[in-house]
């Protein structure tokens, strides 16, 4: 299945709302990762992540209207990226993806491109 498709099959944006709200309120409560987001309220990411996962998974561009190009590496490179860091992101996408309980080859296309991504992340040895 083309990832362009999955936006759709996955039921569209209350889907990636939903998703995207389980991830940050483990990003909350995470002591690793929590220090990443300068902002007091996680809001303005959350809504970040909602908009460029819709467009990578053959959304509406809105992401792409009002930032630009993704460049998600370059976005991340003031963070210390760590394997650490990346398996906990990963933990908590883990949990969001079960929360959302999607079928399990949309939920393989989704967990793969967030596994590749967390790994591209990677900016910092240990």
């Amino acid at each position: 299945m083309d990832p362009a498709s999955v936006y759709v099959q996955a039921g569209g944006e209350a889907t990636f709302t939903a998703l995207v709200a389980a991830f940050y309120r483990g990003i909350a409560e995470d002591p690793l990762l929590r220090p990443m987001y300068p902002e007091e309220d996680l809001g303005p990411a959350e809504e970040r992540m909602r908009l460029f996962l819709i467009q990578y998974f053959g959304g509406p561009t809105t992401y792409s209207q009002r930032r630009g190009h993704p460049r998600l590496r370059m976005r991340h490179f003031p963070f210390a990226v760590d394997q650490a860091a990346r398996e906990a992101w990963l933990t908590h996408m883990r949990a969001a993806l079960d929360e959302v309980a999607l079928p399990p080859m949309l939920d393989g296309i989704m967990w793969d491109y967030f596994e590749r991504a967390a790994t591209a992340m990677i900016n910092t040895p240990g």
